[in-house]
């Protein structure tokens, strides 16, 4: 059949200094695993999941989020103190990809703000569209755009690393996926 990876974020930016974020891993309605909101570490949820990586890639995963999170959260709080984007607010993003029998594969992102749509990636062409058209979401576009080594990194991972580990996934969790 297909099958689908997401990963959920949410961050509440209450001001400057103070950003609550969560984060959740499905694999199709299975939860794999949650990001701790203080230490940004993965926990995982399914006995399986932890052993169908080698640990270095794991770490690797670790690593990569804590990066994306402190440059995420700076980039957010740079463009509201530069547009007089008013406190609290809200941004949710959800990024993954879709696996299909033929084994062809589809990446996604979608970025969201209090709630509304508000960005998409388009993972064939690597551009970012608007869900929106307002002054913050194409100020946010441009910062996308220009910021290229961010725009590969979400192309490599939803495009590439998603649909490698989705397969090792659905084969250590065969069990929980017939179940469902």
């Amino acid at each position: 059949g297909t099958f689908t990876v997401r990963l959920l974020q949410t961050s509440t930016f209450q001001n400057t200094s103070f950003v609550d974020t969560e984060g959740l891993g499905l694999l199709e309605d299975i939860e794999l695993g949650s990001l701790d909101k203080r230490t940004w570490t993965i926990r995982f949820y399914q006995p399986w999941v932890r052993p169908a990586l080698p640990r270095s890639d794991w770490d690797t995963i670790q690593n990569m989020i804590k990066i994306y999170l402190q440059k995420f959260n700076h980039l957010i709080n740079e463009g509201a103190m530069e547009k007089d984007v008013p406190y609290p607010f809200v941004a949710q993003c959800i990024g993954g990809c879709k696996l299909y029998p033929n084994r062809t594969s589809q990446a996604f992102a979608y970025v969201g703000y209090n709630g509304q749509d508000f960005l998409s990636f388009d993972a064939d062409n690597g551009t970012w569209v608007l869900s929106q058209d307002t002054y913050l979401s194409r100020y946010v576009q441009a910062v996308l755009q220009n910021y290229t080594a961010f725009t590969e990194l979400v192309a490599v991972l939803f495009n590439d690393t998603c649909v490698d580990d989705m397969e090792v996934f659905l084969s250590y969790g065969k069990a929980a996926l017939d179940r469902q």
